[in-house]
């Protein structure tokens, strides 16, 4: 079964069987174009090849939403607003009617020979199956929150296994008014770009104070009781304009919108402060008025907004669910499994195949394994479904690259490897399948010492080239976090974000409010990097290690070897370990 996004952002392709993510990779990876909207072309060829199948093998393929109902969104709002949105739609409308509509035909052109069937999920439907189909659970109230789908902007209902299961959403909230879209528009004017800096803008939120909270909950959005909200579209202009808000807002805070790259003043810091607070009461508005609709006991929650990790900490610790799951990819790309998911578990009825059943490592990655992995080796959803590469193919690309490295096998490499980086050394780790989703899980991973709290300032500055204010991330052994953060559940994917309890012990991975979004590390789901950090653990007295995306700023998350050595050519890096090879940076 494949799954297909695309023509947003952040476009991808995922495979099934037996209703199990085995493949699954955004298009930037291969395109190189960070968050890449385009159709899925190189996605849908390697998760094909990756799985050994042909087109004509498929059982279904599914795409995430229903771009004629959205096409009928643009055009209705276009209406609406004319004629004011005639720049915006002289710019969007050609794209639709020349591409956008004809995603049926791209995808034949994409899977020459196929004759099954295509299903058209809506977009939160979409968003809503890979919440639930990613969970622990056997039912659960089901909440999804983005920018807009067709006319959803939120959606919630049910979700269950079973004869008369499947996902069923009952109630929505219609576009324009959008929790999402309210989050982005403070991120535009935070001078961060939308559908892309939203995550700055949270991290940004802990420099301030929310001393516009009341003025956006008193003049800009009205929020019910049930979270239910409504936009006074004054304010706004991203419905007939290029830009997010209207003069009014500028009128009603007192400045006007930041310049990309401009100064990061603490008017800024108080407006992301404040964004971030508006968007916390409104999801624990959401959750609590969801309970009392369904009765569930548990939540799993979808769509853009659900990456914000300070959200879902607060959900979790203060709403009335008694558990929450969030997603490995809660957005548009993780809306690729999704579609295929609702295909195979909603509309078909399908069940998951124990024999299918992911989380066993690639083999070509056995070099690297320890013997003795036993019944641990499934998991509730594979993250680390994305492109690999061998060792010997690692070697053959140093090789060829007249690269100086050393060769270790698997007790010496995480032995080195542990010791340069309780050394002070950064180090990227290149190790197996890459994780799929926007963070990297210890596959595709710069890593460093978090004890060395000049090590935010290194990674920063030398390494990623990124805004100072951001903060970087911890893995720790899923058995020792609650002796370091107070989490209480597992993080598997790096989507909570909680309150450090050493921080003076960590200060490398503690924001300046305290708090860490943090992973989680479970021996069964990566071995490798959980041994890792056992041994650095070992080694310090801290089992925890710095995690940041094997990227610097503006690029993709690195996808291939030679990727991987341009990045340590071309920055700080101290040491590239990849495969079963330690090769040296230029500053070592």
């Amino acid at each position: 079964m494949l799954g297909i996004s695309c023509y947003y952002h952040d476009s991808a392709a995922a495979l099934l069987k037996g209703g199990r993510v085995v493949a699954a990779v955004e298009e930037e990876r291969f395109s190189r174009v960070k968050f890449d909207d385009s159709f899925p072309r190189e996605a849908v060829k390697w998760c094909l090849e990756r799985a050994g199948v042909a087109p004509q093998d498929l059982a279904g393929v599914a795409f995430y939403d229903k771009p004629v109902l959205k096409f009928e969104r643009l055009l209705d709002n276009y209406v609406a607003v004319a004629p004011r949105g005639l720049f915006s739609f002289v710019r969007t409308v050609p794209k639709w009617i020349h591409r956008r509509l004809w995603v049926k035909h791209e995808i034949a052109k994409a899977l020459p020979g196929y004759a099954g069937e295509i299903a058209f999920p809506a977009h939160h439907v979409s968003h809503a199956a890979h919440a639930f189909y990613t969970s622990p659970f056997r039912e659960a109230a089901v909440l999804t929150v983005d920018g807009v789908g067709e006319w959803s902007t939120t959606s919630y209902g049910t979700a269950s296994y079973g004869r008369d299961g499947g996902v069923r959403l009952t109630h929505d909230l219609r576009w324009p008014h959008s929790l999402g879209m309210l989050y982005s528009a403070f991120t535009y004017y935070c001078g961060f770009r939308v559908n892309e800096g939203e995550y700055k803008l949270m991290g940004l939120s802990a420099y301030g104070r929310p001393r516009f909270r009341d003025a956006i909950l008193g003049e800009v959005v009205d929020v019910g009781g049930d979270g239910g909200l409504r936009l006074d579209m004054r304010y706004f202009a991203f419905t007939h304009a290029a830009v997010m808000t209207s003069g009014r807002m500028a009128e009603l805070l007192g400045f006007g919108p930041r310049r990309p790259g401009g100064p990061m003043t603490q008017d800024y810091m108080d407006l992301a402060a404040s964004a971030q607070s508006v968007l916390e009461v409104v999801m624990l508005a959401m959750a609590r008025h969801v309970h009392r609709e369904t009765g569930m006991a548990d939540l799993c929650v979808g769509g853009g907004v659900a990456l914000n990790g300070v959200a879902n900490y607060r959900l979790l610790h203060e709403g009335p669910f008694e558990r929450v799951h969030v997603p490995p990819s809660p957005g548009d790309a993780g809306s690729a499994a999704g579609c295929a998911q609702y295909l195979h578990y909603s509309v078909r009825g399908g069940t998951a195949t124990a024999a299918d059943a992911v989380g066993r490592p690639a083999a070509d990655t056995a070099p690297l394994l320890p013997p003795d992995l036993g019944a641990d080796k499934r998991v509730v959803e594979n993250v680390y479904a994305g492109p690999s590469h061998t060792c010997e193919q690692v070697r053959s690309y140093l090789d060829e690259a007249g690269a100086e490295y050393e060769r270790l096998g698997r007790a010496d490499l995480l032995s080195r490897t542990a010791g340069l980086l309780a050394g002070g050394a950064v180090v990227g780790w290149y190790q197996g399948p890459a994780e799929w989703g926007p963070r990297a899980l210890g596959n595709r991973s710069v890593l460093a010492d978090p004890r060395r709290a000049e090590m935010k300032d290194v990674l920063n500055a030398k390494i990623k080239h990124r805004e100072q204010f951001r903060p970087f991330a911890p893995s720790v052994l899923a058995e020792k976090a609650g002796e370091w953060f107070d989490i209480g559940v597992p993080s598997p994917y790096m989507l909570m974000v909680a309150p450090v309890k050493r921080p003076e012990d960590i200060p490398a991975v503690t924001h300046v409010d305290g708090t860490a979004r943090l992973q989680t590390v479970s021996r069964g789901a990566n071995p490798l990097y959980y041994d890792l950090i056992a041994e650095f653990g070992r080694l310090t007295g801290v089992p925890v290690v710095v995690n940041t995306s094997m990227n610097v700023m503006g690029e993709p998350i690195v996808n291939t070897p030679a990727q991987a050595h341009r990045m340590l050519v071309q920055t700080d890096m101290d040491y590239l370990v990849a495969g079963d090879c330690v090769v040296r940076g230029r500053g070592d």
